[in-house]
């Protein structure tokens, strides 16, 4: 069984989409990842800051899957962050109406020893320093580590966004921060400019569109499955990189090969996130329906080209 730290959010969220609109709910990076990981068998912990406000009925939901949150610090009298917003028809595009950091503030983050010698580490969508902060608290170099980030810390924090990736194996972003980083609208170039920063891998989240895994000259794209209702998709990015990182440490194989098998085993969990209002749905998901959507994915993408 592989050991996956995750780093990251457990947080409030309060959101409103066409299809309707929540109170505050359980939502954060780490709730989403540390969720989708649980659908392998990997042993995985979380890293975060909350605070005495968050339900223990939230903290229940990912003991029950497993979940080691003994890197997760409770303040007492304080407040968890909290997010509220609100997506466009086309739910591409979304406005953040109030985001109250609270706890997280003043995160420094304390990994547990049971989880300083992580196989995986997992560093969700957070200031480059913590994520940095939590690379340097390892015993030894974890096999795999990956980062996801976003554009609002290349806008503000990008000296510290730029030596955290000189650290990492892995960058998850989507095709716009890509481009925001390198200043190539080739998706390509851009590529090649990221791996020359440091990571050896690149995954490029496209939404509805798929996502591409680049590593050197290799290229793969793995499209998005077609889905019918699509109510949130608060979470869909860092279900993916549950999915993608829990798969990775299950299997124990870092092969560009086995990188590819991580990218479809991501976007086929983040094809179950968007279908409930934030977690509802990963935390009733089962292994059938998980299989069963997987070989949906293998007939969407298998053919043979008759070459002349």
């Amino acid at each position: 069984m592989g050991k996956l730290l995750i780093v990251g959010t457990v947080a409030f969220d309060e959101i409103e989409t066409p299809f309707g609109k929540t109170d505050k709910i359980l939502g954060g990076a780490a709730t989403f990842i540390g969720l989708a990981a649980s659908q392998y068998n990997v042993e995985s912990g979380i890293v975060s800051i909350v605070g005495e406000d968050l339900p223990q009925a939230y903290l229940d939901i990912l003991e029950d899957k497993n979940i080691d949150l003994s890197s997760l610090e409770v303040v007492k009298g304080g407040k968890t962050f909290y997010w509220k917003g609100k997506y466009h028809n086309d739910l591409n595009s979304r406005d953040t109406l109030v985001t109250e950091l609270n706890t997280l503030a003043d995160f420094n983050p304390q990994v547990s020893e049971g989880f300083k010698d992580a196989d995986v580490v997992m560093l969700g969508n957070l200031h480059p320093s913590t994520q940095l902060s939590v690379i340097n608290q390892m015993k030894k170099r974890p096999k795999l580590i990956v980062l996801d980030t976003m554009n609002f810390w290349m806008d503000n924090a990008l000296p510290e966004l730029t030596e955290v990736i000189k650290h990492i194996d892995v960058l998850t972003i989507n095709d716009e921060e890509a481009r925001q980083l390198t200043n190539e609208y080739s998706l390509v170039k851009a590529a090649k400019a990221i791996q020359e920063m440091g990571p050896k891998y690149l995954v490029i989240k496209k939404g509805e569109h798929g996502a591409l895994l680049f590593h050197g000259e290799k290229i793969f794209f793995a499209p998005a499955l077609p889905l019918e209702e699509v109510f949130d998709p608060t979470g869909a990015g860092d279900t993916f990189a549950g999915g993608f990182s829990g798969y990775l440490a299950a299997t124990n194989d870092l092969s560009f090969n086995n990188m590819k098998n991580a990218v479809i085993h991501g976007s086929n969990l983040a094809s179950f996130c968007v279908e409930r209002f934030g977690t509802e749905r990963m935390q009733n998901l089962k292994k059938e329906e998980v299989t069963k959507r997987l070989h949906q994915f293998k007939a969407l993408t298998q053919f043979d080209i008759e070459l002349q």
